[in-house]
């Protein structure tokens, strides 16, 4: 291309996942790399880094992003090798035992971790966000202890944490999504990793998949600080007695509020992790 640029686009969640949608179908981007990631909970602002490959990418992805109401912004970039760049984009995330790559890392997993590939697509959860990484390290430390032998996890995106935990004995794993695309590339990612999941559309925990299988031993929910507020009460009920839950999707400012939130159901607060601006909280049922 004549001058290597990123396209940057903001906007609320919807429209945000709506736009990556349409860039996945589109034939002509197959070759460009983007990820999308909340940028502000509390104002409903999501950001799409998207970098083409040649001009007509470029063109290609402004007009999607704009079409799809985004405010966009192309920034030039300094000379590199563009390829590269653009791969390594995602670069690859070691969190604990667990070590996440896309498809041009593969080369580069290590043979002493629990080694996940995940493509992302239009889903959301690829390791590198902080409530991500954040319920990993949270989940290997837990690790150490006991395992889980069941394991539900709520608002899965990518499947990644629930993939993680079929990867490392989990016999029963379910993870479920309010996102139809998300539910197709968590189930594409089970594949990818040889790993048995159940991914499931729904909303809530009132799912037959999900409540066929309860109680669980573990309750992952990568969400968002409302939701999490609300869901406080499913969640317990999800658990066995003596069962851990593991939230994250809130940010520091949030942690009291969703902490409060649980202790008024019985929880008791085991571990918080800080991560950038994001919080991660474990917390048991008695």
């Amino acid at each position: 291309m004549s001058d290597p640029v990123q396209v940057i686009a903001r906007g609320p969640r919807a429209k945000a996942e709506a736009a990556a949608e349409r860039i996945d179908a589109d034939i002509a981007l197959e070759a460009a790399t983007y990820s999308i990631l909340e940028e502000d909970e509390d104002r409903d602002i999501w950001r799409i880094d998207a970098f083409p490959t040649t001009d007509e990418e470029a063109a290609g992805l402004t007009r999607i992003l704009e079409a799809g109401g985004l405010r966009v912004v192309v920034e030039k970039l300094a000379d590199a090798d563009w390829l590269a760049m653009s791969l390594s984009g995602l670069p690859p995330v070691r969190a604990g035992r667990f070590f996440i790559y896309g498809a041009h890392d593969q080369g580069r997993a290590p043979p002493n971790a629990i080694n996940l590939r995940i493509e992302a697509g239009a889903a959301f959860g690829t390791g590198h966000h902080g409530t991500t990484v954040g319920c990993l390290i949270a989940y290997d430390a837990l690790l150490k202890r006991r395992r889980s032998p069941r394991v539900l996890d709520v608002g899965a995106g990518t499947g990644i944490l629930a993939i993680a935990a079929a990867l490392s004995g989990t016999r029963i794993a379910v993870g479920t999504d309010i996102d139809a695309p998300s539910v197709r590339i968590a189930r594409e990612n089970a594949a990818l990793n040889g790993a048995r999941v159940r991914f499931v559309h729904a909303s809530g925990l009132g799912a037959s998949v999900v409540t066929r299988h309860a109680p669980y031993d573990l309750v992952f929910a990568n969400i968002l600080a409302r939701p999490l507020i609300s869901l406080a009460g499913d969640i317990r009920l999800a658990l066995k007695p003596g069962g851990q839950v593991i939230l994250s999707g809130l940010l520091r400012t949030q942690a009291r509020a969703v902490r409060a939130a649980y202790l008024a159901h019985g929880f008791k607060i085991q571990t918080r992790l800080d991560r950038d601006a994001w919080s991660t909280l474990l917390l048991i049922r008695p």
